[in-house]
């Protein structure tokens, strides 16, 4: 086990990571024997891989914060197109031969190979990104991203003008219709009789929901036409394409996962992007990571949610304050939230 370290304890926040500018994906050392004293954190991407501005790069940012903190080496590794659950697995227990610890696949896609592998590498703590594995050494990380995007939603209906908005989903899969069911409750509850239009861009991931910008955009580009004047995606690659139809046609914008508003690659569309709403995978990843390192590495399930932070709703836009209303009426949705007394929808 690596040395335990004299840290200050870690809050997970959304505003704890800032995401770094990425481009291409970087692989792990050599394997074979290796010292685990050097070795820690591990990721394997999800769809769309780094570069993504938005899931990926959350996770990314986590584990860069990591490797600064504790000074040791790290690793992440792309994902390959068509690739098989036995693909994972390989993957998965390379990074835990070699010694990394922990090893955290990023996306419920790494559920299947992740069940098959931990078991077999009980010394070694495995992290998952939404979706829920049984096993004991192994911490499902999972988000309230209903409770975000009702967030979001309260904050398209107070800036929406044509009182039509839009929802672009990636994949149509349970956790994505987390994302729209949150989305069109905020919508309804702040401004009743306001239309949402929902689309999904491919019933499976393999189709490219998750890393096609020009379905995105397409899609986009219909919602636009309906008269939609504030369109949210959830749709990992794919939003950026989203992003760029609502900048070319002057209406609103609501980012995902990551505060798009910041991300170096949307600049162009920037001032188009309202706010996002926000699930921070980079602090769980980085929660994981300090567990370990201190030698108490979290297992079982683990919520991040607006009561510790987990998600939130960015404000960098300085648009979002000029929206009348929207400020007060996103601060008091939160705080019902919170006290139990709104109760976010899941489907």
């Amino acid at each position: 086990m690596r040395r335990i370290s004299k840290l200050t304890r870690v809050a997970v926040g959304v505003a704890s990571l800032g995401l770094v500018a990425t481009a291409c994906g970087g692989t792990s050392s050599d394997s074979g024997d290796s010292d685990s004293n050097d070795r820690g954190v591990a990721i394997a991407y999800d769809v769309g891989g780094k570069g993504d501005q938005s899931f990926n790069d959350a996770a990314f940012a986590g584990l860069t914060k990591a490797k600064d903190e504790f000074g040791y080496k790290t690793a992440d590794i792309e994902p390959t197109e068509g690739e098989t659950n036995a693909d994972k697995e390989q993957r998965l227990a390379s990074l835990a031969k070699q010694g990394y610890n922990p090893v955290i696949g990023v996306g419920f896609a790494y559920g299947p190979a992740m069940k098959a592998v931990a078991s077999k590498y009980p010394k070694t703590t495995f992290g998952i990104v939404d979706s829920v594995v049984e096993g004991k050494n192994v911490a499902s990380l999972v988000f309230a991203e209903e409770q975000a995007s009702y967030l979001a939603g309260v904050a398209a209906a107070k800036a929406t003008k044509s009182d039509v908005v839009g929802f672009v989903g990636g994949v149509d899969i349970p956790l994505i219709h987390k994302f729209e069911a949150g989305y069109k409750q905020g919508v309804e509850d702040t401004k009743p009789g306001v239309q949402v239009l929902s689309q999904y861009l491919t019933q499976t991931a393999e189709e490219g929901g998750f890393s096609s910008p020009d379905k995105g955009k397409a899609a986009a580009e219909g919602q636009i036409e309906k008269k939609a004047d504030v369109l949210y995606a959830a749709a990992g690659l794919s939003g950026q394409g989203v992003i760029e139809a609502a900048a070319k046609a002057k209406v609103w914008a609501i980012g995902v996962d990551s505060d798009q508003y910041k991300q170096a690659a949307l600049a162009p569309y920037k001032n188009y992007i309202l706010t996002s709403a926000l699930k921070d995978v980079g602090g769980a990843v980085f929660a994981l990571s300090k567990s370990v390192e201190d030698g108490k590495p979290l297992t079982g399930t683990q919520t991040f949610d607006l009561k510790v932070n987990g998600v939130g709703l960015s404000e960098s836009n300085p648009e979002f304050a000029k929206v009348a209303g929207l400020q007060d009426a996103v601060n008091k949705a939160k705080q019902e939230i919170i006290d139990g007394k709104i109760k976010v929808n899941t489907e």
